[in-house]
Protein backbone atom coordinates (compact mmCIF):
# COMPACT_ATOMS: atom_id res chain seq x y z
CA UNK A 1 0.00 0.00 0.00
CA UNK A 2 1.35 3.45 -0.96
CA UNK A 3 1.67 6.25 1.56
CA UNK A 4 2.54 8.87 -1.05
CA UNK A 5 0.26 11.84 -1.63
CA UNK A 6 -0.59 12.22 -5.30
CA UNK A 7 -0.96 15.75 -6.66
CA UNK A 8 -4.49 15.95 -8.08
CA UNK A 9 -4.67 17.92 -11.31
CA UNK A 10 -7.23 19.21 -13.78
CA UNK A 11 -6.84 19.86 -17.50
CA UNK A 12 -7.13 23.53 -18.45
CA UNK A 13 -9.57 22.64 -21.24
CA UNK A 14 -12.16 22.03 -18.53
CA UNK A 15 -12.04 25.77 -17.95
CA UNK A 16 -11.08 27.41 -21.26
CA UNK A 17 -10.58 26.48 -24.90
CA UNK A 18 -7.49 28.61 -25.49
CA UNK A 19 -4.42 29.91 -23.66
CA UNK A 20 -4.95 33.66 -23.92
CA UNK A 21 -3.97 35.65 -20.81
CA UNK A 22 -7.59 36.03 -19.69
CA UNK A 23 -8.28 32.32 -20.13
CA UNK A 24 -5.16 31.27 -18.24
CA UNK A 25 -5.88 33.67 -15.39
CA UNK A 26 -9.40 32.23 -15.10
CA UNK A 27 -8.12 28.65 -15.31
CA UNK A 28 -5.63 29.20 -12.51
CA UNK A 29 -8.23 30.88 -10.30
CA UNK A 30 -10.83 28.14 -10.86
CA UNK A 31 -8.30 25.33 -10.41
CA UNK A 32 -7.32 26.72 -7.02
CA UNK A 33 -10.92 27.33 -5.98
CA UNK A 34 -11.89 23.74 -6.83
CA UNK A 35 -9.14 22.39 -4.57
CA UNK A 36 -6.71 20.99 -7.14
CA UNK A 37 -2.94 20.90 -6.72
CA UNK A 38 -1.92 21.10 -10.38
CA UNK A 39 -3.07 22.61 -13.68
CA UNK A 40 -2.29 20.82 -16.94
CA UNK A 41 -1.92 23.19 -19.88
CA UNK A 42 -2.24 21.96 -23.45
CA UNK A 43 0.26 23.71 -25.71
CA UNK A 44 -1.90 23.41 -28.85
CA UNK A 45 -2.49 27.18 -28.60
CA UNK A 46 0.96 28.15 -27.30
CA UNK A 47 1.26 31.16 -29.63
CA UNK A 48 -1.25 32.95 -27.39
CA UNK A 49 0.30 31.82 -24.09
CA UNK A 50 1.86 34.52 -21.92
CA UNK A 51 4.38 32.29 -20.17
CA UNK A 52 5.59 34.87 -17.66
CA UNK A 53 2.13 35.96 -16.55
CA UNK A 54 0.90 32.37 -16.30
CA UNK A 55 3.92 31.30 -14.30
CA UNK A 56 3.39 34.16 -11.87
CA UNK A 57 -0.31 33.34 -11.52
CA UNK A 58 0.50 29.68 -10.81
CA UNK A 59 3.14 30.68 -8.26
CA UNK A 60 0.78 33.07 -6.49
CA UNK A 61 -1.90 30.37 -6.33
CA UNK A 62 0.54 27.74 -5.08
CA UNK A 63 -0.27 25.42 -7.99
CA UNK A 64 1.95 22.98 -9.83
CA UNK A 65 1.89 22.79 -13.63
CA UNK A 66 2.32 20.13 -16.29
CA UNK A 67 2.15 20.62 -20.05
CA UNK A 68 0.97 18.35 -22.81
CA UNK A 69 0.56 18.33 -26.54
CA UNK A 70 0.06 16.23 -29.64
CA UNK A 71 1.41 16.99 -33.09
CA UNK A 72 -0.22 17.77 -36.44
CA UNK A 73 0.10 15.74 -39.62
CA UNK A 74 2.29 18.46 -41.16
CA UNK A 75 4.60 18.32 -38.11
CA UNK A 76 4.63 14.59 -37.40
CA UNK A 77 7.85 13.04 -36.09
CA UNK A 78 6.62 9.59 -37.16
CA UNK A 79 6.56 10.70 -40.79
CA UNK A 80 9.09 9.54 -43.37
CA UNK A 81 9.35 13.09 -44.75
CA UNK A 82 12.43 14.84 -43.25
CA UNK A 83 10.82 18.30 -43.52
CA UNK A 84 7.71 17.15 -41.66
CA UNK A 85 9.82 15.50 -38.97
CA UNK A 86 11.92 18.64 -38.60
CA UNK A 87 8.82 20.78 -38.01
CA UNK A 88 7.58 18.35 -35.39
CA UNK A 89 10.94 18.24 -33.66
CA UNK A 90 11.03 22.04 -33.42
CA UNK A 91 7.52 22.08 -31.92
CA UNK A 92 8.59 19.56 -29.30
CA UNK A 93 11.71 21.47 -28.30
CA UNK A 94 9.79 24.76 -28.17
CA UNK A 95 7.11 23.10 -26.04
CA UNK A 96 9.67 21.62 -23.67
CA UNK A 97 11.19 25.08 -23.23
CA UNK A 98 7.74 26.58 -22.56
CA UNK A 99 7.01 23.90 -19.96
CA UNK A 100 10.29 24.66 -18.20
CA UNK A 101 9.63 28.40 -18.33
CA UNK A 102 6.23 27.85 -16.67
CA UNK A 103 7.96 26.00 -13.84
CA UNK A 104 6.87 22.52 -14.90
CA UNK A 105 8.87 19.32 -14.77
CA UNK A 106 6.38 17.08 -16.66
CA UNK A 107 6.06 17.41 -20.44
CA UNK A 108 3.75 14.72 -21.75
CA UNK A 109 1.23 13.74 -24.39
CA UNK A 110 1.29 12.19 -27.85
CA UNK A 111 4.80 13.51 -28.37
CA UNK A 112 5.51 10.82 -30.97
CA UNK A 113 2.91 11.42 -33.71
CA UNK A 114 0.07 13.49 -35.05
CA UNK A 115 -3.17 13.26 -33.09
CA UNK A 116 -5.58 11.73 -35.56
CA UNK A 117 -6.60 8.64 -37.49
CA UNK A 118 -3.92 7.17 -39.73
CA UNK A 119 -4.72 5.26 -42.87
CA UNK A 120 -1.83 2.82 -42.52
CA UNK A 121 0.38 1.15 -39.88
CA UNK A 122 3.48 2.88 -38.58
CA UNK A 123 6.43 2.29 -40.90
CA UNK A 124 9.85 1.13 -39.76
CA UNK A 125 11.42 4.36 -41.00
CA UNK A 126 8.78 6.43 -39.20
CA UNK A 127 9.43 4.58 -35.97
CA UNK A 128 13.17 5.20 -36.29
CA UNK A 129 12.40 8.91 -36.62
CA UNK A 130 10.29 8.81 -33.45
CA UNK A 131 13.06 7.11 -31.49
CA UNK A 132 15.75 9.50 -32.74
CA UNK A 133 13.74 12.66 -32.13
CA UNK A 134 12.58 11.65 -28.65
CA UNK A 135 16.04 10.49 -27.61
CA UNK A 136 17.42 13.97 -28.32
CA UNK A 137 14.40 15.61 -26.64
CA UNK A 138 14.79 13.39 -23.57
CA UNK A 139 18.43 14.35 -23.21
CA UNK A 140 17.51 18.02 -23.35
CA UNK A 141 14.77 17.37 -20.79
CA UNK A 142 17.29 15.60 -18.58
CA UNK A 143 19.56 18.64 -18.61
CA UNK A 144 16.55 20.64 -17.40
CA UNK A 145 15.72 18.01 -14.71
CA UNK A 146 12.45 17.20 -16.49
CA UNK A 147 10.62 14.04 -17.55
CA UNK A 148 8.89 13.17 -20.81
CA UNK A 149 5.62 11.26 -20.74
CA UNK A 150 4.56 8.89 -23.50
CA UNK A 151 0.78 9.18 -23.38
CA UNK A 152 -0.76 6.00 -24.75
CA UNK A 153 -3.63 6.87 -27.09
CA UNK A 154 -6.17 4.70 -28.86
CA UNK A 155 -5.98 3.41 -32.42
CA UNK A 156 -8.16 6.22 -33.76
CA UNK A 157 -5.72 8.89 -32.53
CA UNK A 158 -2.31 7.36 -33.30
CA UNK A 159 -0.68 4.35 -34.93
CA UNK A 160 2.53 4.50 -32.83
CA UNK A 161 1.62 3.21 -29.34
CA UNK A 162 -1.80 1.95 -28.27
CA UNK A 163 -1.01 -0.17 -25.19
CA UNK A 164 1.20 -0.02 -22.12
CA UNK A 165 3.35 -2.77 -23.60
CA UNK A 166 3.84 -0.75 -26.80
CA UNK A 167 4.89 2.26 -24.75
CA UNK A 168 7.39 0.31 -22.67
CA UNK A 169 9.05 -1.07 -25.82
CA UNK A 170 9.26 2.42 -27.31
CA UNK A 171 10.69 3.85 -24.08
CA UNK A 172 13.27 1.05 -23.99
CA UNK A 173 14.31 1.86 -27.56
CA UNK A 174 14.65 5.57 -26.74
CA UNK A 175 16.86 4.46 -23.88
CA UNK A 176 16.65 7.44 -21.53
CA UNK A 177 15.61 7.01 -17.90
CA UNK A 178 13.52 10.20 -17.84
CA UNK A 179 11.11 8.87 -20.50
CA UNK A 180 8.13 7.64 -18.47
CA UNK A 181 4.76 6.14 -19.26
CA UNK A 182 1.51 8.11 -19.19
CA UNK A 183 -1.66 6.03 -18.69
CA UNK A 184 -5.09 7.42 -19.55
CA UNK A 185 -8.24 5.54 -18.51
CA UNK A 186 -10.23 6.79 -21.51
CA UNK A 187 -7.75 5.23 -23.93
CA UNK A 188 -7.16 2.16 -21.75
CA UNK A 189 -10.87 1.38 -21.95
CA UNK A 190 -10.53 0.97 -25.73
CA UNK A 191 -7.19 -0.81 -25.99
CA UNK A 192 -6.35 -2.71 -22.80
CA UNK A 193 -7.78 -5.99 -21.49
CA UNK A 194 -8.42 -4.50 -18.05
CA UNK A 195 -7.37 -1.66 -15.73
CA UNK A 196 -4.97 -3.62 -13.53
CA UNK A 197 -2.47 -5.54 -15.65
CA UNK A 198 -1.17 -2.46 -17.54
CA UNK A 199 -0.53 -0.57 -14.30
CA UNK A 200 1.35 -3.54 -12.86
CA UNK A 201 3.33 -3.98 -16.08
CA UNK A 202 4.42 -0.34 -16.14
CA UNK A 203 5.14 -0.31 -12.39
CA UNK A 204 7.68 2.27 -11.28
CA UNK A 205 8.00 3.61 -14.82
CA UNK A 206 4.58 5.23 -14.52
CA UNK A 207 5.07 8.98 -14.58
CA UNK A 208 1.67 10.56 -15.23
CA UNK A 209 -2.01 9.58 -15.16
CA UNK A 210 -5.11 10.93 -16.87
CA UNK A 211 -8.46 9.99 -15.37
CA UNK A 212 -11.44 10.33 -17.69
CA UNK A 213 -14.71 8.48 -18.25
CA UNK A 214 -15.37 6.25 -21.24
CA UNK A 215 -17.58 9.01 -22.74
CA UNK A 216 -15.54 11.93 -21.30
CA UNK A 217 -18.36 12.98 -18.99
CA UNK A 218 -18.72 13.08 -15.19
CA UNK A 219 -16.53 10.53 -13.41
CA UNK A 220 -18.61 7.59 -12.23
CA UNK A 221 -21.38 8.19 -14.76
CA UNK A 222 -19.92 5.73 -17.28
CA UNK A 223 -18.85 2.10 -17.03
CA UNK A 224 -15.13 2.32 -16.19
CA UNK A 225 -13.77 0.23 -13.32
CA UNK A 226 -12.06 3.03 -11.41
CA UNK A 227 -11.93 0.98 -8.20
CA UNK A 228 -9.63 -1.60 -9.77
CA UNK A 229 -7.56 1.12 -11.43
CA UNK A 230 -6.93 3.07 -8.23
CA UNK A 231 -6.17 -0.12 -6.32
CA UNK A 232 -3.60 -0.98 -8.99
CA UNK A 233 -2.02 2.48 -8.62
CA UNK A 234 -1.74 1.80 -4.88
CA UNK A 235 -0.23 -1.64 -5.58
CA UNK A 236 2.68 -0.11 -7.51
CA UNK A 237 3.13 2.78 -5.07
CA UNK A 238 2.38 5.45 -7.64
CA UNK A 239 2.86 8.90 -6.15
CA UNK A 240 2.79 11.10 -9.26
CA UNK A 241 0.11 13.40 -10.64
CA UNK A 242 -3.43 12.17 -11.29
CA UNK A 243 -5.11 14.64 -13.62
CA UNK A 244 -8.78 14.83 -14.56
CA UNK A 245 -9.35 15.26 -18.29
CA UNK A 246 -12.66 15.92 -20.01
CA UNK A 247 -13.72 17.84 -23.10
CA UNK A 248 -16.88 19.62 -24.18
CA UNK A 249 -17.53 21.82 -27.20
CA UNK A 250 -19.22 24.15 -24.72
CA UNK A 251 -15.65 25.15 -23.76
CA UNK A 252 -13.15 23.74 -26.27
CA UNK A 253 -12.68 25.61 -29.56
CA UNK A 254 -14.41 24.01 -32.55
CA UNK A 255 -11.25 22.96 -34.40
CA UNK A 256 -9.84 21.06 -31.43
CA UNK A 257 -13.28 19.64 -30.60
CA UNK A 258 -13.40 18.22 -34.12
CA UNK A 259 -9.93 16.73 -33.73
CA UNK A 260 -11.05 15.06 -30.49
CA UNK A 261 -14.37 13.92 -32.01
CA UNK A 262 -16.49 15.78 -29.46
CA UNK A 263 -19.78 15.35 -31.30
CA UNK A 264 -22.00 15.60 -28.21
CA UNK A 265 -21.56 17.59 -25.03
CA UNK A 266 -21.93 15.68 -21.77
CA UNK A 267 -21.43 18.80 -19.66
CA UNK A 268 -21.55 22.57 -19.91
CA UNK A 269 -20.62 23.65 -16.36
CA UNK A 270 -16.87 23.10 -15.97
CA UNK A 271 -16.85 24.23 -12.36
CA UNK A 272 -19.44 21.68 -11.25
CA UNK A 273 -17.72 18.98 -13.32
CA UNK A 274 -14.32 19.75 -11.78
CA UNK A 275 -15.55 19.89 -8.19
CA UNK A 276 -17.22 16.53 -8.68
CA UNK A 277 -14.02 15.09 -10.24
CA UNK A 278 -11.86 16.30 -7.36
CA UNK A 279 -14.17 14.69 -4.81
CA UNK A 280 -14.35 11.47 -6.84
CA UNK A 281 -10.56 11.14 -7.20
CA UNK A 282 -9.98 12.00 -3.54
CA UNK A 283 -12.47 9.32 -2.49
CA UNK A 284 -10.91 6.72 -4.79
CA UNK A 285 -7.43 7.46 -3.41
CA UNK A 286 -8.66 7.22 0.17
CA UNK A 287 -10.45 3.92 -0.48
CA UNK A 288 -7.51 2.37 -2.33
CA UNK A 289 -5.14 3.21 0.54
CA UNK A 290 -7.46 1.92 3.25
CA UNK A 291 -7.26 -1.75 2.27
Amino acid sequence: MTTKTNPIGVHALVWAGDTTPASMAAAVEKTKAAGFDLLEISLHDSANLDVGATREALRAAGLGVACSRGLAFDADVSSEDPAVVERGEKLLHDSLAATAALGGTHFTGALYSALGKYGHPLTAAGRRNVVGVLRVLAREAGRRHMTLGLEICNRYETNVINTAHDALVLADDIGEDNVLIHLDTYHMNIEEDDFVRPVHEVGDRLGYVHVGENHRGYLGSGHLDFTSFFHALADVGYGGPITFESFSAAVVMRGLSNDLAIWRDLWSDGEDLARHAHAFITDQLHTSRSR
